[in-house]
């Protein structure tokens, strides 16, 4: 008999509420109500927050408390930009160091990523994180074999807060400011530019694939502040 999946721990549950949008932008992290409400204990809480805090997705504040980190237009340009900057070097390595066995694990992770269902509503969490999960894994084992740890603990972190805004739109892809398009077709295109190590055409498929989510993710943003401001 396999074995039982082991329960999520307090940093695992926080962290992925927080990159799902379950903790908002800008929530106030209260201890006692974060355990009420997912019943993890108290100090393994606390030392989640902690440890949230140092990877930029809690902001401790004195005498205030925590907050989930908040959102804005300013920090989403910010992430873009940096964030191609890091993945074009880095994609740029990996196809220069990168062997068969690299490239078979490309295909593979963009079979499953294909494959995979899309949200029904933005309340198909289970579905949503695991498309996610597909997703950050074709994205990651496309830069593995650039060979610079530091630079992949650096796009881990920037997908980490990247994810924050993504899944906005992942989880209301049906809206029209979604630009909704053939993500799949997208994918496999980046695929075959980088296997083929057609590094001019790689880049830009990237550049632009990274570019329209964000802008998707920016008419989201948009829409959700005049339907507040009434």
């Amino acid at each position: 008999m396999g074995q039982m999946p082991q329960p999520a721990s307090a940093y695992e549950m926080l962290r992925t509420e927080i990159l799902m949008g379950r903790l908002a932008p800008g929530q106030r992290l209260r201890v006692a109500d974060l355990n009420a409400r997912y019943k993890l204990g108290l100090t393994p809480i606390r030392e989640a927050l902690v440890r949230l805090s140092s990877e930029g997705l809690v902001l401790s504040e004195a005498n205030r408390g925590a907050r989930v980190r908040d959102a804005s237009m300013e920090e989403l340009h910010d992430l873009l930009e940096t964030r191609l900057d890091v993945e074009r070097w880095c994609l740029s390595r990996a196809m220069q160091r990168g062997d068969e066995e690299w490239e078979a694990e490309i295909l593979r992770a963009e079979h499953l990523l294909a494959r995979a269902s899309m949200p029904v509503s933005s309340e198909d969490m289970e579905t949503a994180i695991r498309w996610e999960r597909l997703h950050r894994q074709f994205h990651r084992t496309l830069v593995a074999a650039c060979g610079s740890e530091w630079k992949l603990r650096i796009w881990d972190m920037l997908m980490d807060h990247s994810e924050r805004y993504r899944n906005l739109r992942l989880l209301n892809f049906r809206r029209s400011e979604a630009d909704v398009r053939d993500i799949n077709a997208e994918h496999a295109e980046i695929a075959r530019a980088v296997i083929a190590r057609d590094e001019t055409r790689a880049l830009a498929l990237m550049t632009d694939h990274l570019s329209r989510t964000m802008a998707a993710v920016e008419r989201l943003m948009l829409a959700q502040m005049e339907t507040v401001g009434g």
